[in-house]
């Protein structure tokens, strides 16, 4: 006995909403790569080879994150590293890639980081663990700074080496750049805490070269456009204290923000890097759904 045509339309529904095949929008296999370079991770697109970006981890660490101090340099391999020469240091830490370049990360054990890389469509999603290693509890503006950058000079991505690069601020998206091409912007809710720390002048001990702005950011993001507008990149963190960029190798800091944390507590941290054909709205919409907006 046949059964009815409309029992037999179900079952054919139900068995391709089961089948691993369907299409739907979480599905889509990663059309990006992970790759190792010098000092960490990059993000490499399958379509396009060539056009991928940097992340650098970590490169500074801000109010007395891992170290006492209102600024001070990040993870080295190297031993008794002068500061103001960092090119006598190792910049590597131990980096990990697996074998179908799907994941991978990052770690600097003995000062209780590291952080995992995922690909994913359009990008690859970021966990960074941080364990309290210090003699010392990290208050609420504790932070490290990755740089987040179109590559080392004898790699680097000419469609990313540009000042295209934008922020959310109150009115928007704006240029990362108002007024001087490296002014920092604070993270709008902590911005009391931060005035605080400065001194009586109002300024802060990397004043010199990244003055502070009056426009604070409101979201944990920063966005590149490529030279000829046809990619866009980026990058987001689910916790933020800073947003800064076009130092020397066009780079975008989005410090991640690691306090409190008390002596011996473990926190997690969430972020993403997005690389994808599109423009800075397309990649502020995609922001919004992964870490909501406002």
């Amino acid at each position: 006995m046949r059964a009815p045509l409309h029992t037999t339309i179900c079952l054919v529904a139900l068995l391709a909403s089961l089948s691993p095949r369907a299409s739907r929008a979480g599905d889509a296999p990663p059309d990006t790569r992970l790759s190792t370079w010098q000092r960490g991770l990059s993000v490499d697109s399958v379509a396009e080879p060539g056009m991928r970006v940097y992340l650098w981890f970590y490169e500074w660490q801000l109010f007395d994150a891992v170290e006492k101090g209102q600024m001070t340099r990040g993870a080295f391999t190297g031993l008794n590293i002068d500061p103001r020469k960092p090119e006598l240091g190792v910049h590597e830490l131990p980096t990990s890639v697996s074998a179908d370049r799907l994941s991978g990360s990052v770690a600097a054990p003995e000062r209780g980081l590291k952080l995992e890389m995922k690909a994913v469509p359009e990008g690859a999603e970021l966990t960074l663990t941080v364990t309290n290693r210090s003699d010392h509890d990290w208050p609420e503006l504790a932070a490290v700074i990755p740089c987040f950058n179109p590559g080392p000079e004898a790699a680097r991505n000419k469609h990313f080496a540009n000042t295209n690069t934008y922020f959310q601020g109150p009115h928007g998206l704006q240029p990362l750049a108002i007024k001087t091409p490296r002014e920092m912007h604070f993270n709008r809710k902590l911005r009391p805490a931060v005035d605080a720390e400065a001194d009586s002048s109002g300024k802060y001990v990397w004043a010199d070269k990244w003055p502070k702005s009056d426009v604070d950011a409101v979201e944990g993001l920063i966005i590149r456009e490529s030279t000829g507008l046809r990619w866009v990149a980026g990058i987001a963190w689910e916790r933020f204290v800073t947003v800064q960029g076009h130092n020397p190798w066009e780079c975008m800091h989005l410090s991640v923000n690691v306090g409190p944390l008390k002596q011996g507590e473990t926190r997690s941290i969430r972020g993403k890097i997005y690389l994808f054909k599109g423009n800075k709205e397309g990649l502020l919409s995609r922001y919004c759904k992964d870490f909501g907006c406002g």
